[in-house]
């Protein structure tokens, strides 16, 4: 995973538990800079714009935990997203849902950089590891109908609530996005008790130690 190396690197997460779970994982390592982009894509777009701002990356990268669908990945696993997916941005129709781009206002789908399936090898020694696209919600999903409608609609490995926001501010930039998550939960009804969060937050912790061991190799 070489193209670590040499790269101004920013790590954005939603919330404080996960900014330290990375922060644990990198140790010592003070080549990465990692900060909070806030909750939400609203948020965390103009946040992370902000962070772009101020100093110039190569890459940036978002980073926390999502919620899997069924037969993608299982909790505590790690996602490496193909691409993020702007997934409820758009209008309702007699035909059916209209995304951005159906619209002609905007862009929807945001590629990652080239890197994410090395990404993904080298994270699978450390824990089990996946790729797919990521779905980016303003609203998270609790229902068993939605989760079958964004599944036939998107074929998503995963969901969360902040990656396209943070790729639209890194293409507003022209700098290269990733995104990777792990899985705390499983898409459709809402059951905060069959959340496993400290083994999500485990697992970042993981993904992080292995994105320091290649960037000191």
């Amino acid at each position: 995973m070489g193209f670590l190396i040499m790269t101004n690197i920013l790590i954005v997460t939603a919330v404080e538990a996960e900014r330290q779970a990375v922060l644990t994982g990198l140790s010592d390592f003070r080549h990465i800079d990692v900060e909070l982009c806030g909750f939400g894509p609203m948020e965390s777009a103009a946040r992370t714009s902000k962070l772009l701002a101020e100093k110039s990356y190569d890459l940036v990268i978002n980073m926390g935990v999502a919620g899997a669908f069924q037969g993608r990945a299982r909790i505590g696993d790690c996602v490496v997203a193909s691409e993020s997916i702007s997934a409820d941005l758009g209008a309702e129709s007699g035909e059916g849902f209209k995304t951005v781009e159906d619209l002609g206002f905007g862009k929807m789908r945001f590629e990652v950089a080239t890197h994410a399936e090395s990404l993904k090898e080298a994270i699978e020694a450390a824990v089990p590891a996946h790729i797919g696209p990521i779905l980016t919600l303003s609203t998270a999903t609790g229902t068993e109908e939605t989760e079958v409608l964004l599944a036939k609609r998107f074929d998503p490995a995963a969901e969360a609530m902040e990656g396209a926001g943070v790729a639209t501010a890194a293409s507003l930039f022209d700098v290269d996005f990733l995104e990777i998550r792990t899985i705390s939960n499983m898409v459709g009804p809402r059951d905060k008790g069959a959340w496993r969060l400290d083994h999500a937050l485990q697992s970042l912790k993981k993904v992080a130690e292995v994105m320091k061991g290649e960037l000191s190799s």
